[in-house]
């Protein structure tokens, strides 16, 4: 991963709030630097508020690769996924990081905050962050994605 690719944007609502900080610390002990999009307590929040801003900076190309979450990452994902530049995969194990990475060329990875457990979390996040994309037949699906019927 190129130097770019150190830098990571992070958010979350309330529900993912434990687990984004969790994450964070240990992706700054990696050497990540992190654009923290909030939220920044536990303190009940709406997931689109910091969701978007982070999904924008993905889609404008500020930023390569986020880790959004929310209590279930569903929400936080569909929000994400509104982006035309942006893929965001839902992932509560190492396999779906590893094949949101390699077959979809994710840019977003969305964790469900009160489903797995931080270790587990941050084995899916490694996974993420250092799988390619795989190319191949899967460049001309992912092209597919955008285009509408």
């Amino acid at each position: 991963m190129n130097d770019s690719g150190k830098v990571l944007a992070m958010a979350s609502d309330h529900g993912g709030f434990a687990m984004k900080e969790f994450i964070k610390a240990k992706l700054i002990e990696e050497g990540y630097e992190v654009k923290d999009f909030g939220t920044f307590s536990e303190d009940s929040v709406d997931y689109p508020d910091m969701i978007h801003p982070a999904a924008k900076a993905i889609n404008d190309g500020e930023i390569e690769r986020a880790i959004i979450m929310c209590g279930s990452g569903n929400g936080a994902q569909i929000t994400a996924n509104k982006y035309p530049n942006v893929r965001a995969g839902l992932c509560w194990t190492v396999e779906q990081a590893e094949l949101t990475r390699l077959h979809n060329n994710a840019n977003i990875m969305s964790l469900p905050g009160r489903f797995v457990e931080f270790d587990l979390a941050w084995e899916i996040t490694k996974k993420f962050l250092s799988t390619e994309f795989e190319g191949g037949r899967h460049i001309g699906r992912v092209e597919k994605i955008n285009k509408l019927l």
